[in-house]
């Protein structure tokens, strides 16, 4: 298939690594969703994140929400923190996991729907 875009998504460790992999000059990479963890670990590369980005933090994960509200603050792309009321660090609350779900779905969703410039005969919409 062609002209899909790519999203990543990225739970604890993982959302580092898909920050950081965001950050390729290299690769088209359409939109991000990191849950949790600590995003500042992704170092210098955080700043060069040019995908749509969605941080999704639990409410009751104080350090790591003050964490990745600095983080937010550091990217130069588009950056949305979503704080889910209630939720800790791994998200083991009742119906917070489905709301982390439902978050990254419809920021997915919203993302990687395809842009003016894919719809036309040789636009430069992503690859």
């Amino acid at each position: 298939m062609t002209g899909l875009r790519i999203g990543y998504f990225g739970a604890s460790t993982g959302a580092a690594a898909a920050l950081r992999a965001a950050a390729d000059p290299g690769l088209e990479i359409a939109a991000v969703v990191s849950r949790g963890r600590r995003p500042g670990r992704t170092g210098p590369a955080l700043a060069a994140v040019r995908a749509p980005t969605l941080l999704i933090v639990g409410g009751d994960d104080v350090a790591v929400l003050e964490l990745n509200r600095l983080a937010a603050e550091a990217m130069s792309c588009e950056t949305v923190l979503t704080v889910v009321p209630g939720a800790t660090h791994l998200f083991s609350e009742p119906g917070t996991l489905e709301k982390v779900a439902e978050l990254a779905r419809d920021w997915l969703v919203d993302q990687l729907a395809p842009g003016p410039a894919d719809d036309i005969p040789g636009g430069h919409g992503l690859p």
